[in-house]
């Protein structure tokens, strides 16, 4: 029951298109599926981060985690900004080029900080394990805590493998001009997200 219940709430937790679901469809799109399921892995084990913070009752590691949200967001921010930048004036990957372990660790890390550098993550956990009664270790157990936690990281790897199937499959239609547009879209959009999380931070 918690390995289904945590399933759920990890895929529910990836499935929103946002900031991470645009930079795993434009690596997907771009340089092809292995670092597309790079990101998503990444994503994928920061919603896990937070799931244990919540399935165990880390009351005070949340509480710190939302006082210093907009120090968060603000890294965020910048964080964005700069993978936007990139994205635009990167330069498509052609198919079937050789990739190098330390480029996939590179696309994993980058949307492993960038997703715990969301502090609206960590309340949408809080707030989904509280709604089901899960706070607090799944009732003292941590070993059933454990378990949900996993199920949170296999729902939400599960959501990034199946997108990045189903854009990988476009992938091999578009021209090579079309992936250098995605990107200059992809890396502007990234910065809008950037600035709107930099705004709240701001003030």
């Amino acid at each position: 029951m918690f390995w289904f219940k945590g399933l759920l709430i990890g895929f529910s937790i990836a499935a929103p298109v946002g900031p991470i679901g645009l930079l795993c469809i434009q690596r997907t799109l771009t340089d092809g599926r292995a670092v597309g399921l790079a990101a998503g892995l990444g994503a994928a084990s920061a919603d896990a981060v937070y799931g244990s913070i919540a399935g165990f009752g880390l009351t005070t590691v949340a509480s710190l985690l939302l006082d210093w949200q907009n120090g968060l967001r603000l890294m965020g921010g910048v964080f964005l900004l700069y993978l936007g930048l990139r994205t635009l004036l990167a330069t498509p990957t052609e198919p079937g080029a050789n990739l190098r372990s330390a480029g996939l660790l590179r696309d994993y890390a980058s949307t492993f900080l960038l997703t715990l550098t969301n502090p609206m993550t960590i309340l949408a956990f809080v707030g989904i394990f509280a709604g089901l009664g899960l706070v607090g270790g799944a009732g003292d157990d941590f070993a059933a805590a454990g378990v949900l936690v996993l199920g949170v990281f296999v729902g939400s790897a599960c959501w990034w493998l199946i997108l990045v199937i189903g854009v990988g499959a476009v992938r091999q239609r578009l021209a090579a001009s079309a992936l250098l547009w995605i990107n200059r879209i992809s890396g502007a959009i990234m910065m809008g997200f950037g600035v709107l999380a930099l705004l709240p931070a701001a003030g």
